[in-house]
């Protein structure tokens, strides 16, 4: 049995003048969830501030789990170097033994095995999330453990090892000088004005 549905198509009904309003109201309700999720995307958290967060729980948690447990205000540059010699087992990057073959080469031809360890830019970018972490979080910038002599040659020690066991140099790239402006270009165009 088919049903055969017809429309009336000769009587018009006139169009209520609501529409016009609706599509007024929905667009202000677009411009508003707009604003709303540009207001949500400023205070989403950066990517930095992300991974400071984590990095700062990491270490934390080391705390609660190191014999015996340490608080925070205990903790000092001797616990930090503990954490980054810790966090070496979970490192990726290949860093040779002075008694490899491969010492020194930046690309080995074969593998080896030579331990992998967290690499110097990682470790010395950890350390200063973490060092922001601390005085966040209540600790005062003269008592900051990530901020400890020792920590600092540490990091030293790690770059100048890893330079030469992998044949890559990290020194620092120097910023061209700006060009100074010459007294006689300064001269030359008050002369013209005057």
């Amino acid at each position: 049995m088919a049903y055969k549905t017809t429309i009336n198509t000769s009587t018009s009904t006139p169009i209520p003048t609501t529409t016009t309003t609706l599509s007024t109201a929905t667009a202000a309700a677009a411009a508003a969830a707009a604003s709303a999720s540009t207001a949500a995307g400023a205070t989403t958290p950066s990517r930095y501030e992300n991974q400071k967060r984590r990095d700062w729980n990491t270490f934390c948690q080391y705390l609660r789990n190191h014999r015996p447990p340490l608080s925070l205000p205990m903790c000092s540059g001797a616990h930090v170097l503990e954490f980054l010699r810790y966090l070496d087992q979970f490192g990726k990057t290949k860093v040779h033994n002075q008694t490899c073959p491969f010492f020194g080469l930046p690309n080995p031809p074969a593998p080896c095995p030579c331990p992998l360890r967290q690499a110097w830019g990682s470790l010395d970018a950890l350390i200063g999330r973490l060092r922001a972490a601390y005085e966040e979080h209540g600790g005062r910038p003269e008592a900051n453990p990530f901020g400890a002599r020792a920590v600092r040659l540490y990091l030293r020690e790690v770059r100048d090892f890893q330079a030469k066991a992998r044949g890559v140099s990290y020194e620092k790239k120097r910023k061209r000088p700006k060009p100074k402006i010459t007294t006689a270009t300064t001269t030359a165009t008050t002369t013209s004005t005057s």
